[in-house]
């Protein structure tokens, strides 16, 4: 196997159970973009396998720290190891079914920077570095062999991939792939295009936050960010009323759609720009018994956090300012850069100058099947806190 050599700082950080090493703390590597490389420290001890990358600050991504032959059934046995860890779908002892999940979660499943999601049966694959696109066609044999989908495709038409001088492309790998298709998460149902919408089709990760709300909603509500719907169409099942907000019309129309699929009568739907429609509501003296706040990542750099900060503070101090007294705001930041704490903190400062007093009730995160790798904490980016107004 090729061989790269990296600082006593680069072994340290995977030795503490992160599986990144940066450009900076590479040494020397005798490999090109995209293959797998043996990683030695200083002292030319064994760290760990990797892909190595050509053109990105991460220039290395571990993924074994075992000195073992690395080949297709190396890959089967990873990706069934995954696979695994899942609760099947629709399985007996499973409360809520659902037939969409996560089946590959990148690094927080130890195969950094492949994404598998299975809609129904039919795969969708992101290869989002050079190591996985040149493994590309080995994974698809494997997904083929061990779980027969109806199709495959990849959406690989993420910007991400341009760090990695990759081209963006979507498109069919194997099978036919419908334009829809409807996966049921929870008992409600959705629209899904595999090929055209938003991250793989839909938002896997907020799925069982989705259902959560169920158990806190009630009253007139409001649901800012919608997308799809996917929180809408649940707090329509607890709620009498409640008004959809999205500032794309695309989404708007496809939330409707989901409602109508689902005989769901009780939404009002709206095209707006989220900030503009809280304080439009306020200044129109509205009230609500609970607000859902998804807004989409306002943080995609660390020197975008301070700016990501006042438009996090502006909606929870807007949404606290409308909801009565009892009322519960749920609201979620999809930004790894905008952690716990710092979020915690700006909904307290949201909080003040609201001049309400509130609880946090429950704190959650991303989806089960989108597992947290301790010791990388970018594995952990979805953050989603329900509270409710004392006074």
């Amino acid at each position: 196997m090729k061989k790269a050599f990296v600082t006593k700082k680069g072994a340290k950080r995977v030795r503490h159970g992160h599986l990144w090493i940066y450009k900076s703390d590479v040494q020397k590597v005798e490999a090109t973009g995209g293959d797998a490389v043996a990683v030695y420290d200083e002292a030319k001890n064994f760290v760990g396998q990797a892909f190595y990358s050509d053109s990105s600050e991460i220039a290395l991504r571990i993924f074994t720290t075992r000195d073992e032959p690395v080949d297709k059934e190396f890959w089967r046995t990873k990706i069934l190891d995954a696979a695994r860890r899942r609760r099947p779908p629709k399985a007996e002892n499973q409360p809520s079914g659902a037939d969409a999940r996560r089946l590959i979660y990148s690094e927080g499943d130890l195969i950094p920077s492949l994404i598998v999601d299975d809609y129904n049966g039919i795969f969708v694959v992101q290869t989002l570095a050079q190591g996985t696109e040149k493994l590309k066609q080995t994974f698809v044999e494997i997904l083929r062999e061990e779980f027969s989908p109806a199709a495959i495709v990849e959406r690989n038409d993420v910007k991400v991939r341009q760090r990695e001088n990759l081209p963006l492309a979507a498109g069919v790998l194997y099978g036919e792939v419908p334009d829809e298709t409807i996966i049921e998460q929870d008992g409600v149902k959705f629209f899904v295009a595999p090929l055209a919408g938003q991250k793989t089709g839909s938002f896997l990760d907020q799925r069982e936050n989705h259902g959560a709300v169920r158990d806190y909603a009630f009253g007139r509500a409001l649901d800012c960010f919608t997308f799809n719907g996917g929180f809408a169409l649940n707090l329509a099942r607890v709620c009498e009323r409640v008004r959809a907000i999205d500032i794309s019309e695309d989404a708007i129309n496809l939330a409707r759609r989901n409602a109508e699929l689902n005989k769901i009568e009780n939404i009002e739907f709206e095209t707006a720009n989220a900030f503009d429609a809280l304080r439009d509501l306020e200044k129109a003296g509205e009230k609500f018994d609970t607000i859902v706040l998804d807004p989409p990542a306002f943080v995609k750099t660390r020197a975008a956090l301070k700016s990501a900060v006042r438009g996090y503070k502006e909606i929870n101090l807007r949404a606290l300012k409308l909801l009565n007294k009892g009322g519960v705001l749920v609201t979620c930041s999809c930004s790894f850069h905008f952690s716990e704490e710092i979020f915690l903190q700006t909904i307290e400062e949201a909080a003040r100058d609201a001049k309400r007093r509130v609880q946090l009730v429950e704190k959650r995160m991303q989806a089960a099947d989108h597992p947290i790798l301790v010791g990388m904490p970018e594995t952990y980016y979805l953050k989603c806190f329900i509270l409710r107004v004392v006074e």
